[in-house]
């Protein structure tokens, strides 16, 4: 069984039910057959949790996040075959889809985060599949809808 990573979508949705404890889940994970995993974060992930705080209590929660992910040597940060990778896989997705550079570039990071996961042996769980399935239809991945 492969080791978990969050994908931004899953962190949101907890934050805005107003469910705090997503934060501090930083051992472990359970994926949707029930089973516990270590648990990583992205940091491109990350990334778009620091963009999107809109106060100093988010921003002083992702600093903790990702100290402590630092410190179990659980962050995933994207390395120049992943991002070589993923401008390789937008080009096939805007050929085939049709997408222009404003709609490739929204994938970006997805695929970042979708392609390092792989590297790494990852599955990546979402709130959001239709864009990881795209991406993985050139670059299959693990992943879950949870």
């Amino acid at each position: 069984m492969s080791d978990i990573l969050f994908d931004t979508s899953v962190y949101i949705s907890a934050l805005r039910k107003g469910d705090d404890e997503i934060l501090v889940l930083r051992r472990t994970a359970r994926s949707r057959d029930r089973a516990t995993r270590p648990l990583w974060l992205s940091a491109v992930v990350l990334e778009e949790l620091y963009a999107g705080a809109d106060d100093t209590k988010a921003r002083k929660a992702f600093i903790r996040l990702e100290r402590e992910f630092e410190k179990l040597d659980r962050l995933l940060v994207p390395n120049q075959a992943d991002w070589s990778l993923t401008g390789q896989v937008l080009a096939k997705i805007g050929a085939k889809y049709g997408f222009e550079e404003i709609g490739r570039s929204r994938l970006t990071n997805d695929a970042l985060i979708a392609i390092s996961a792989a590297r790494n042996g990852l599955t990546v769980l979402t709130k959001n599949a239709s864009d990881l399935d795209r991406i993985a239809e050139f670059r299959p991945f693990d992943r879950e809808e949870v």
